[in-house]
C-alpha cells in the first residue's frame, strides 16, 4: 500500500471539514508534520482551484483559520509550474512601483475591502489557463483583493488619456482625492 503524501492527508483533511473553519495547527497535523503544509494549501487554492479561504479572504475569519467553502472541482484540466523566479518577480514589483495595478494601493497601506495591510502578488495579465505566459510583458503587481478578484480576467492597463478623461469627468472632491493620492505616492507637498 503506497503512503499518503502532505498534500493528498491535507486534501482528505479538508474534504472532511468542508464548511468548517480549521487552524494552522490541525492542517499542519493532517499533512504529517510536514514544515511546507502551508505551500500544499496554496497549491490546493492556486493551481487546483479548491475554493479555500483565509482571513485575506474573509473578514470573520483571523490570522491561521482557514475554510473550505464548497466542494473542489472534480480534476484539474491543466497543470502548471511554479515558474516566476525570483529575479523575475522583482522586476515586476520593480517596474509596477511597488504598487497594486488594479487599484494603486502599496504594501503596509490598508486595504479598505478588507482592513488589512496590503501585501502584493504577481498576477498575470493573459491568465495561465487562457495561454498567459510567465514573462515580464505578461506579468504585474496585484494586491491580495485584485489578485484574488483578477483571476482569468484579461484586463489591460489603462492608458494615460484614459486616466486623465475619466479624473477630467469626475467632481472636484474625487479630482481632490486623486491629486492627495499622487501627493502621498510621490512624496509632493501641495501647496
Amino acid at each position: 500500500m503506497r503512503k499518503l503524501g502532505s498534500k493528498a492527508r491535507i486534501r482528505q483533511f479538508l474534504l472532511a471539514n468542508v464548511g468548517r473553519v480549521v487552524t494552522s495547527h490541525e492542517i499542519k497535523e493532517a499533512s504529517g508534520g510536514v514544515s511546507e503544509w502551508a505551500r500544499r494549501l496554496r497549491e490546493l487554492r492556486d493551481e487546483e482551484r479548491w475554493p479555500i479561504q483565509s482571513h485575506n479572504d474573509d473578514a470573520t475569519l483571523r490570522p491561521n483559520e482557514y475554510i473550505l467553502t464548497g466542494t473542489p472541482p472534480e480534476k484539474r484540466e491543466v497543470g502548471f509550474s511554479r515558474s516566476i523566479s525570483t529575479k523575475l518577480r522583482a522586476e515586476v514589483l520593480d517596474r509596477n512601483g511597488f504598487t497594486c495595478q488594479m487599484c494603486g494601493l502599496t504594501p503596509g497601506e490598508i486595504d479598505p475591502e478588507t482592513g488589512r495591510k496590503v501585501r502584493l502578488h504577481i498576477g498575470h495579465i493573459k491568465d495561465k489557463s487562457l495561454g498567459g505566459l510567465d514573462e515580464l510583458s505578461n506579468l504585474r503587481a496585484l494586491c491580495s483583493t485584485c489578485n484574488q478578484g483578477a483571476k482569468n480576467v484579461t484586463t489591460e492597463r489603462p492608458t494615460a488619456i484614459w486616466l486623465l478623461a475619466q479624473v477630467r469627468r469626475a467632481g472636484q472632491d474625487e479630482q481632490r482625492a486623486v491629486l492627495e493620492w499622487l501627493a502621498r505616492k510621490f512624496n509632493l507637498t501641495l501647496t
